[in-house]
């Protein structure tokens, strides 16, 4: 009796805090933007519904239960900017909630993250109300004037196990939402059973493919159909169509080793693809184990039978001279039975540690190293919304890249931000040194204001330097570390940030530019700039400092040439211009 008097109260609640915002709130139908916005489709223009993960034209070439089981919105979400207090979503669904041995939070549940200004992942919390028609109100406390302002990027994650009829997503009328729209990345495509589908996630952002994916902040297209991913050429077939990063093949768990031939599909799988999508990196992941194994020798059998196919399959492969496919052992994986809800499927503790080993081996593979400070780990950011939109200008760049190679890329901050070109930026303080010298050396800007090391670092991961060869990279990063990093942390992580653009970029040749001198830095920077001097040397590429007509004979710097003591004015783009032209092209 307590306790239904304790749920009345709570619907209660809900009903009430919906119905009094609902005449205050506006919202917005993914179904009816003008342009693709769910992210994790790969045929985002040929879905029957925008919640589908097959085309429609694939209900014809595969099977029934898989045709269904892409309906459900496993590894779908969106992406959007808001400054709202308050963030709600109406959904309907089409199947059952829960599952036996899944939450209705993970089978039907949705699943909220934002970023802090550096790039770090935040959780967003609120009450819901799961049913048929179902209600999340996530509730924010932006704290600062910024947030209010000027928002921030947040992703909502979908449903894992169950079909979106419709969805609305509300803020007050007073706060702005903005949709943002697929990411031009390559994406990791994940083909599996139920286990990447994502049972037993206890909500959508702990299946490890969602995780991956804010791991990895790279694309994640999931393929995973609960006991019915059994590596058939229909799939395969469709997988070939997806431009990606990295595939992955995880489909032992459904394959039955007196039934199916796990060897001559795995052969056939990894042909396909490789004939289709030449020189993209494959992984072939073993059977995970039953929790049970230890006590259940037919479970136990299965497993090992499976995963001598498996390894079989690898070995074949590789004697035929395939490259860059990869196999994951079971070893590797190291689920223990406290990582299990039943005999087969993860909890979450299971799923972080299914995420984690994919994580290193992805990055392994994609040569993705993170470091231990601050400088070698990769991070987006935010920092100068008030100007411009970073992540905006990231995908313009993929953009314009795809247009017109490149061929000088002159990677940098606001310094070089705001100095003019392509893509173009609210401020442009150098536009005619730019048009008159830049330009005509065929140098695309890559400067994104505020940006630290770490951020280039994460941008040169994330494809700016694929898909195209160019002549020079330039590097003017550093000076925004030096309120934070040591010199010793600015040095490694310009090393690492080197290794990055050879692995990319290995017939280009690389200059880095010294730290400019800013008010009050000027002897820290020189000190600086000798080391990064013996930096370059180490790795064989040129360097320069192009300062000392930016200096005043005392060695401060000339405020005449700059707006703020950081930043330089017309005329001192205009020498740093004709600088860089000496240097490059030896005018």
């Amino acid at each position: 009796m307590k306790r239904s008097i304790l749920l009345l109260l709570f619907t209660l609640v809900i009903n009430i805090s919906f119905s009094q915002e609902e005449t205050e709130i506006k919202w917005w139908n993914p179904a009816d933007s003008e342009f693709p916005v769910i992210a994790g489709q790969a045929w985002p223009n040929e879905v029957k519904s925008v919640y589908h993960r097959f085309p429609e034209r694939a209900e014809a070439s595969v099977r029934e239960a898989v045709w269904n089981l892409s309906k459900q919105s496993a590894g779908l979400s969106i992406r959007f900017w808001s400054n709202a207090d308050s963030i709600l979503v109406n959904y309907q669904l089409e199947g059952a909630v829960a599952m036996s041995h899944m939450p209705a939070t993970g089978v039907s549940g949705l699943d909220l993250y934002s970023k802090t200004k550096d790039g770090e992942w935040l959780r967003c919390w609120g009450s819901y109300s799961i049913e048929a028609e179902s209600k999340y109100s996530f509730r924010i406390d932006g704290g600062s004037e910024s947030y209010k302002k000027y928002g921030r990027e947040y992703q909502l994650f979908l449903p894992l196990y169950n079909e979106i009829d419709s969805l609305m997503i509300g803020v007050d009328e007073e706060s702005f939402f903005k949709v943002l729209p697929i990411r031009k990345e390559k994406p990791i495509v994940a083909y599996g059973t139920s286990i990447c589908q994502g049972a037993c996630a206890s909500r959508p952002g702990m299946a490890w493919t969602n995780i991956l994916e804010r791991k990895l902040e790279r694309p994640v297209i999931n393929l995973g159909f609960s006991g019915n991913g059994e590596l058939e050429p229909e799939l395969i077939d469709l997988m070939t169509e997806i431009d990606a990063k990295l595939y992955i093949l995880d489909c032992l768990p459904n394959l039955d080793p007196a039934e199916d031939d796990t060897y001559t599909l795995t052969v056939n799988a990894v042909k396909k693809l490789r004939e289709k999508r030449p020189g993209i990196p494959i992984v072939l992941s073993a059977h995970i184990g039953y929790a049970d194994e230890l006590t259940n020798k037919k479970n136990n059998d299965e497993v090992i039978a499976l995963n001598k196919e498996l390894e079989k399959a690898f070995n074949t492969l590789k004697s035929e001279g395939f490259e860059n496919i990869f196999l994951l052992k079971k070893s590797d994986l190291a689920l223990n039975f406290d990582m299990y809800v039943d005999r087969i499927h993860p909890n979450d503790y299971g799923m972080i540690q299914y995420a984690t080993v994919y994580e290193d081996l992805i990055r392994d593979i994609l040569e993705e190293p993170i470091g231990n400070l601050t400088t070698t780990i990769p991070k987006t950011q935010s920092r100068d919304i008030a100007v411009y939109k970073w992540e905006e200008r990231h995908q313009e760049i993929l953009e314009l890249n795809k247009v017109e190679t490149p061929k000088i890329c002159l990677f940098g901050n606001s310094i070089v931000n705001f100095w003019g070109g392509e893509p173009k930026s609210s401020i442009a303080s150098g536009q005619d040194s730019w048009e008159r010298i830049m330009k005509p050396m065929g140098v695309r800007n890559f400067g994104f204001g505020w940006d630290r090391i770490e951020n280039v670092l994460w941008r040169v991961y994330h494809d700016e330097l694929d898909g195209f060869e160019a002549e020079r990279i330039v590097l003017m990063i550093g000076t925004n570390n030096l309120e934070h990093n040591s010199g010793t942390e600015i040095i490694k992580g310009l090393e690492t940030l080197i290794h990055a653009i050879k692995i990319r970029q290995p017939q280009s040749e690389i200059l880095m530019i010294g730290i400019l001198p800013r008010t009050g830095k000027e002897e820290e920077i020189r000190s600086l700039n000798l080391k990064l001097g013996q930096l370059a040397d180490s790795e064989a590429i040129d360097f320069s400092t192009i300062d000392d007509q930016l200096l005043l004979k005392d060695g401060k710097i000339n405020e005449s040439l700059f707006t703020d003591g950081l930043h330089p004015n017309r005329k001192g783009y205009r020498i740093l211009a004709k600088k860089l032209q000496r240097i490059i092209v030896g005018e």
